[in-house]
């Protein structure tokens, strides 16, 4: 297997600390030490935990984004570590190695802040792949192992949820052990679409991929269209296709992915 090029980064936390209440990890600033950018996640339940300032720290994270490429992310680090205290403070920085700046912020915000649950508002059901099945295709009542936030620019609807996709066929897109938004239903055409699927009768640890379908089709003497091909395909180069019988319903579509969140 390819080594994945890692480099060493550095990341601080930024906290507030309200009137008598204890200090909240408000977010996660990390540098990326081979283009300077300044990569910013801030929380958004503002109105819950300090519901006074909520106007002005909820244009924090746009404002240090701005500053950090105006002014480079190291300046503008030391200047928040030179000035800011009282309500709002910086940690020290720290190392982290990193694959890819956005996946590590990412997994980063969710080690270290807890934000205020709003269910498909700013948060995703967490389920396992199986549970996942039960839930989207049978119909079953399952329970969330947990709630995820997801990223600000997603617009979240009861039908999305998230789980961990682990294998490397559709590596670089989709990376070995992440964490995935996917999207109950496919609307219209699945021709191309990277899809959840599973396979009825597999093993425990096969059960569940994530592959690109395409599909071929022949048109009936009665002017119906049915398919005479079903592939599904791995995006990593290393691993082959699989080629199904439309005949057996061996498998089974249970979404659509969105998205990497970590």
């Amino acid at each position: 297997m390819p080594a994945v090029p890692t480099q060493t980064a550095h990341y601080s936390l930024l906290t507030v600390e309200m009137p008598g209440h204890q200090p909240l990890n408000a977010g996660v600033l990390l540098e990326d030490p081979l283009t300077h950018r300044l990569w910013v996640r801030l929380r958004r339940d503002w109105d819950q935990i300090a519901p006074v300032e909520a106007e002005v720290l909820s244009v924090l994270e746009g404002d240090l984004s701005a500053k950090a490429e105006e002014m480079g992310a190291d300046t503008l680090l030391k200047h928040l570590e030179d000035t800011l205290s009282n309500t709002i403070r910086i940690s020290d920085r720290r190392e982290v190695m990193v694959e890819s700046c956005e996946r590590a912020l990412a997994r980063l915000y969710r080690q270290h802040v807890q934000a205020t649950v709003h269910e498909f508002v700013t948060h995703l059901p967490r389920y396992s792949l199986q549970a996942a099945a039960g839930k989207f295709l049978e119909n079953q009542e399952v329970t969330a192992e947990g709630w995820e936030e997801a990223p600000a620019d997603l617009k979240l609807t009861p039908e999305m949820f998230v789980a961990r996709i682990v294998g490397r066929s559709m590596e670089p897109k989709i990376p070995d052990g992440s964490l995935c938004v996917f999207r109950r239903g496919v609307a219209g055409s699945r021709q191309g679409r990277l899809v959840l699927v599973e396979y009825l009768g597999g093993g425990a640890n096969d059960r569940y991929t994530v592959k690109r379908y395409r599909s071929e089709k022949l048109q009936r003497e009665d002017g119906t269209w049915a398919h005479e091909r079903i592939i599904l395909e791995p995006l990593n180069p290393e691993f082959e296709e699989w080629e199904l019988d439309p005949e057996e319903e061996r498998f089974r579509i249970i979404a659509e992915f969105v998205r990497v969140l970590d």
